[in-house]
């Protein structure tokens, strides 16, 4: 009689856990982006110039150095912030300046922000600085782009390929 009181048992309760599970994996709803509107997205991760330029080891520099150790150039790890505009009908949509990741502050500074716009025609400029220039941009892209109701449209930056892409 125990046997069969624990199987019941065990059915109730994966039965209560499936429909815990079942209810959880369809209420509340979740609306990614509000209906009528559209979103642009910034996605991407890039590292910004040296803090300081490498420097050339002079020959006593070297021999003062463990053989394993010697390499002509010395050159510090940290790197600067990376500073993102974006700007969406002339008007500031996003400024930002990514500091670089790492605990020693040498990796690469990454951005992901969404923003729900109206649908309809835009002018999108898109400029980042990655080096010590303390005026201007190193980078900048500018496009008229038509965005649908629900559309994701994504800003990503690859400096092999040309900077900014819109995608």
């Amino acid at each position: 009689m125990t046997r069969i009181s624990q199987y019941i048992g065990q059915g109730i309760a994966y039965t209560l856990f499936a429909v815990v599970i079942g209810y959880f994996a369809t209420k509340p709803t979740y609306t990614y982006l509000e209906p009528g509107k559209a979103q642009i997205k910034l996605s991407f991760g890039h590292a910004g110039d040296h803090k300081t330029e490498c420097r050339q080891l002079t020959q006593e520099e070297l021999n003062k150095l463990a053989p394993n150790m010697r390499r002509p150039l010395d050159c510090p790890r940290g790197r600067l912030p990376v500073l993102i505009e974006l700007e969406l009908d002339g008007e500031l949509l996003y400024s930002e300046a990514l500091p670089p990741s790492g605990l020693a502050g040498d990796g690469v500074s990454t951005a992901y922000k969404t923003f729900a716009v109206e649908p309809g025609q835009h002018r999108l400029v898109a400029r980042l600085r990655d080096s010590n220039r303390s005026e201007g941009f190193d980078h900048e892209k500018a496009s008229e782009i038509t965005l649908s109701p629900m559309q994701n449209f994504v800003i990503d930056f690859h400096p092999s390929r040309g900077g900014f892409l819109f995608l």
